[in-house]
């Protein structure tokens, strides 16, 4: 079968999982040619993460696919088990979702959920629960609906910068692109030819994640049970199994994994010779292997994701932090492409994503020395453990995994400037996120003669003014990718302007004062 690569398009994007095709979207929404080019012949069936976090679940929102995502939760729930819990004054039965810092679950009934950063964000609560796949596959449908291909079974297998562009050498033929991003994994080829570092800290142990039909379930415990072999957690869903060994990493990572090597794995761990009889899933392996690339970007050449970051999978941190490259990334290069681009803003992509990056990698990290099995490290368990079991611990804890903690390190004292922006509901019954689905900029108006719409109008086509009756904020304005760049509790458009050149580029046309 031939496979049609596009010719002189704007930006191949190599890597067809849910940060590509996020990338893919975002790119696409701002106007310019984009393809994906995919090595895997189909969608990779391997179970990897199982929920997204709140800045994942909102940049769905954004994009008029939080309904999507609410189904495919309710469905994970049933099959679970419910366990959700009405939503206050909303009365939307939602899970609580908490998660667990190295196999300790945080109790949500321990968290302050009146917490201005949680409670700041309740919209997506509905849709956290979106395992890898089903995100996938539903952002799949997505970037069909806006034209983007998707090439399947194209490996790229050799790069060329010329400084217009890349030329690049695929096992379908060679196309010339624009820029070209990996977002094709850990062991991502562009990263290599790029001849891109990527620093960091080796393997130690193997994991596995599973699911599984058991001859003799009952003697394993629920939840996460220590041994002196390492840790295994069985459940939530039923047959679902995970397990961390502190012996060594595998000899071969990317062997396909067998049932007789998750049982063999299980067996040790756990002390009990249990039976599996069957995979329901691809099962996946993993390590601790954790590196960051020396650099983000080399020339036309950009990494995001796996690609630029790998670690430990420990509440499917790394998928969303991938989420949180490309829509960072991606109207950052759409307007570049458009011509409308501030001078600097690509080289904001890497000075933003860096640091978040960095923080996800020592998250994991500081994981995996609670996890041990050694009396220092079941030391430090215990007090970690103890902390935990506050309503400060957990909550703190709560914050960080769920993304609602998050912030951009931007110019301005309000305190909304650098967060995402919280759930905000407008009076003809709308939400400020609904005015989103362009991929441009939204200015929430709130002055009583529109001032902030006025100074805005110059920047027609890449500025939705939203207006709304007097309240607080008074204004704020919304990137692309979510993230508050100025806000104002008053009718003062201090800062508004300055935000609007730094971040939206020059005004289309001068308006009359």
């Amino acid at each position: 079968m031939s496979i049609d690569l596009g010719q002189d398009v704007a930006v191949t994007v190599v890597g067809a999982g849910p940060v590509g095709l996020v990338l893919a979207a975002e790119l696409a929404l701002s106007g310019a040619a984009v393809q994906v080019l995919e090595r895997r012949a189909e969608p990779d069936e391997a179970m990897k993460a199982q929920s997204i976090n709140l800045p994942t679940a909102e940049a769905l929102d954004r994009r008029g696919l939080l309904s999507a995502a609410e189904a495919v939760q309710r469905e994970v729930v049933e099959r679970v088990g419910s366990f959700g819990r009405v939503d206050g004054d909303r009365s939307r039965t939602a899970p609580r979702f908490t998660g667990h810092f190295a196999g300790m679950v945080l109790d949500a009934d321990l968290v302050d959920w009146s917490d201005p950063d949680l409670a700041a964000h309740t919209v997506a609560d509905g849709a956290r629960m979106v395992p890898q796949r089903e995100l996938e596959a539903l952002l799949a449908e997505y970037v069909a609906r806006l034209g983007v291909p998707v090439l399947r079974g194209v490996e790229v297998t050799a790069l060329e910068d010329t400084g217009d562009g890349v030329l690049v050498g695929t096992t379908a033929g060679t196309v010339r692109t624009g820029w070209l991003v990996g977002c094709d994994g850990g062991h991502s080829a562009v990263r290599r030819l790029a001849g891109i570092d990527f620093p960091g800290t080796d393997p130690e142990i193997t994991g596995y994640q599973a699911v599984a039909d058991f001859a003799d379930p009952e003697k394993l415990a629920e939840g996460w049970t220590w041994s002196p072999e390492g840790v295994y957690r069985y459940g939530p869903q039923p047959g679902r199994v995970t397990t961390v060994e502190f012996d060594d990493p595998p000899a071969d990572r990317s062997a396909p994994v067998t049932l007789e090597e998750v049982q063999d794995s299980l067996r040790r761990v756990s002390g009990v010779d249990v039976t599996l009889t069957a995979l329901r899933a691809t099962p996946t392996r993993w390590t601790d292997n954790t590196r960051q690339a020396a650099t983000y970007r080399s020339g036309r050449v950009l990494l995001a994701g796996d690609a630029a970051h790998v670690h430990p999978p420990f509440g499917g941190q790394g998928l969303n932090l991938g989420v949180g490259d490309a829509t960072n990334l991606g109207w950052k290069l759409g307007a570049v492409l458009a011509g409308w681009a501030p001078e600097g803003l690509l080289d904001t992509y890497e000075a933003e994503r860096r640091p978040v990056g960095a923080w996800v990698l020592d998250w994991t990290r500081a994981q995996i020395g609670v996890l041990r099995g050694d009396p220092k490290s079941a030391a430090l368990r215990g007090l970690v453990a103890d902390l935990l079991g506050t309503r400060d611990g957990t909550t703190y804890a709560v914050k960080q995994i769920s993304g609602a903690a998050q912030r951009v390190d931007l110019p301005g004292d309000h305190p909304l400037i650098g967060r995402f922006a919280p759930d905000l509901w407008l009076g003809d019954g709308t939400r400020l996120a609904e005015h989103a689905r362009g991929g441009g900029f939204v200015l929430l108006d709130r002055t009583a003669d529109g001032a902030f719409a006025r100074l805005a109008a110059a920047w027609a086509g890449r500025v939705t003014s939203v207006p709304d009756d007097e309240a607080t904020p008074a204004g704020i304005l919304v990137r692309p990718d979510g993230v508050v760049a100025w806000a104002s509790d008053t009718a003062d458009a201090t800062g508004l302007e300055a935000a609007l050149h730094r971040w939206s580029g020059a005004p289309s046309f001068e308006t009359m004062g």
